[in-house]
């Protein structure tokens, strides 16, 4: 079935109209189903200004919904995930202060550092955030899975959190680039939380650094978060 708000059949007279090409304010043409279209006088590649990407930003179908999502589309599906999993481990788990915070430091450092790696970050940022909760008792309940269960994750990306989380639980042999991304961030909250309670010097963590990150990004966030000269 075809979503209703991308049938034809639904469209009044403001399903097409046009807009001005923000680089050279030429006059493009839009259907209200086009994602993007491209200036015909400078090539632009021009995101619908007028597209509602509520519905998108979470669908399962939204890229044979709208095309090729584009870049502003992505990461909002990203951020949403990301959301509603945080949402639902407020939920499950209320009052766990210390892991919530951990656990926004964790993937504040994961999407840093994964923008500047090909990898999959929505993976990665919900691995970040379920990973303190993961505890052993909670991984032989299945709670990883229960909570992207709850908010309706689908199948493929609940297997590669599991098994992104079960690559991280052996820091020192990460293999994918996920789990490299993930251990750097993970590695930078314990750095940060380890330097607070026992100062080393900064010839100290940078021989650590050196020696225990596996992206270069990770390993300058770390050098950021504590202030190395």
């Amino acid at each position: 079935m075809q979503c209703p708000g991308q049938d034809s059949r639904y469209w009044d007279d403001a399903a097409i109209f046009e807009a001005k090409c923000p680089e050279c304010s030429h006059v493009v043409e839009f259907f209200k189903d086009d994602s993007t279209r491209t200036c015909r006088n400078c090539g632009h590649r021009m995101l619908n200004p007028r597209i509602d990407f509520g519905c998108a930003s979470y669908c399962p179908y939204a890229e044979q919904c709208l095309g090729s999502l584009p870049p502003e589309l992505a990461a909002k599906k990203q951020e949403l995930i990301k959301d509603k999993v945080a949402i639902e481990l407020k939920r499950q788990c209320e009052g766990d202060f210390q892991r919530f915070g951990r656990a926004s430091k964790a993937v504040q450092y994961a999407e840093e550092i994964g923008r500047e790696e090909a990898c999959k970050l929505a993976v990665v940022m919900v691995s970040a955030l379920l990973y303190d909760f993961e505890s052993e008792e909670n991984f032989d309940k299945d709670f990883p899975k229960e909570i992207l269960k709850a908010i309706d994750a689908e199948a493929n990306f609940i297997l590669e959190v599991i098994d992104l989380l079960r690559q991280t639980a052996n820091m020192n042999q990460a293999s994918s680039i996920e789990s490299k991304v993930l251990h750097d961030a993970l590695m930078v909250v314990t750095l940060d939380e380890a330097q607070k309670e026992t100062p080393r010097t900064d010839d100290e963590l940078t021989e650590f650094i050196e020696q225990n990150f596996y992206t270069e990004r990770g390993a300058g966030l770390a050098r950021e978060v504590l202030n190395i000269s």
